[in-house]
């Protein structure tokens, strides 16, 4: 039997993904096996049922096993690695997401934990492709539209998520250049299904839509940048695991990058008068310049939720980056995956905030 190998799960991308993969005809036979930290283990048994609930083809076909990828082997028990050899792909999802994160912790798990993961694919005898999933905030803050099959532009960084997602995908490509066959997807900033609005958790744009919310009908926004002029990279969440699955199994998109991210994404002032549109808002904008606004943001309780976005995300309302999806649309070009229109989706993410206050800006680490 060959095997996959995925970390993350069972987080927001890799729930969505698992299914799609193994549905592929090229993994006809194949089994999955998930690597999900101890603490995770409950709450991804009880996703997987949810899965094989939802498509009966994936029942028997998934394995999960405990490990860590910021630990030697991945923290794979002995007798478990032993049964792996069969291993012929490795989808290498695991991260931690957060902007605020402190350096430590996100070098541990996104720099170390992917030197891990590539001396694992080394590890295998039957290895053949690594799926590695980057984002298209390694940019940092390089001005204009960032390309996808570059990394070092000389780009200054804003918060270690950046930083060490840079790293890492640095490795990614270090290996590559090595002989390791592998692709690199650099999503945006992933939001709900595009059909159903479904999610995880409720940061980057909800954080506006939740301000929004708390707005009386006259809405006051703060524009820390033009509003006019500053691209939002938002990208739902259904299209990033298609055009994942699609790349996947296409020999042409072995040693590439591919940016996952609207190719005509909406400015900081169509996001939120669609936002408040929905909301039954009208909204004034009220110019703050971002440095002094970031620092009382960050230093003065109450700021924040006076604002509405965390202090890690208030340049990305300011930042002048745009990224080119090139190499995406064309290898995409006759699969049917496009990206949808953030003015059709956008309703079905405020729709489904509303309907489940249960989630939190809280991610999986």
């Amino acid at each position: 039997m060959t095997s996959l190998l995925m970390t993350g799960f069972p987080g927001f991308l890799g729930s969505a993904l698992l299914p799609l993969i193994l549905a592929r005809p090229e993994r006809a036979g194949w089994r999955a096996v998930c690597l999900v930290q101890e603490r995770y283990l409950e709450a991804a048994g009880e996703r997987l049922e949810e899965i094989v609930a939802e498509h009966p083809a994936v029942a028997d076909r998934v394995e999960l096993i405990t490990g860590d990828i910021t630990a030697a082997g991945l923290g794979i028990d002995p007798d478990v690695r032993a049964d792996l050899d069969d291993i012929a792909e490795v989808w290498h999802l695991a991260a931690v997401y957060d902007l605020a994160v402190p350096e430590e912790v996100a070098r541990r798990v996104n720099v170390e934990g992917t030197r891990n993961v590539l001396a694992f694919c080394a590890s295998l005898p039957e290895f053949n492709r690594l799926q590695y999933v980057s984002t298209c905030y390694v940019s940092g803050s390089h001005p204009g539209e960032y390309p996808e099959d570059d990394l070092d532009t000389g780009q200054a960084f804003r918060n270690h998520y950046e930083s060490t997602k840079f790293e890492a995908e640095k490795l990614v490509r270090e290996a590559m250049s090595a002989g390791l066959a592998a692709t690199i997807y650099r999503p945006g900033i992933v939001v709900g299904d595009s059909q159903t609005g479904a999610t995880q958790k409720y940061d980057g744009p909800y954080f506006l839509a939740s301000f929004l919310r708390r707005q009386p009908p006259l809405a006051v926004v703060p524009a820390v940048g033009d509003a006019d002029s500053v691209k939002v990279c938002l990208v739902p969440r259904d299209f990033v695991v298609a055009a994942m699955d699609q790349l996947s199994v296409m020999d042409v998109s072995i040693g590439k990058t591919y940016a996952l991210t609207d190719p005509n994404p909406p400015t900081a002032r169509e996001l939120v008068d669609k936002f408040a549109g929905h909301l039954g808002k009208k909204v004034v904008w009220v110019p703050l310049p971002l440095g002094p606004t970031r620092t009382l943001v960050d230093k003065v309780p109450g700021v924040e939720w006076l604002i509405g976005i965390p202090a890690e995300g208030l340049d990305y309302f300011a930042s002048d980056t745009t990224y080119a999806t090139a190499n995406t649309t064309t290898d995409l070009a006759g699969t049917g995956v496009t990206c949808p229109a953030f003015d059709d989706y956008a309703p079905r993410l405020l729709d489904y905030m509303i309907a489940h206050p249960e989630f939190d800006s809280s991610a999986m680490i």
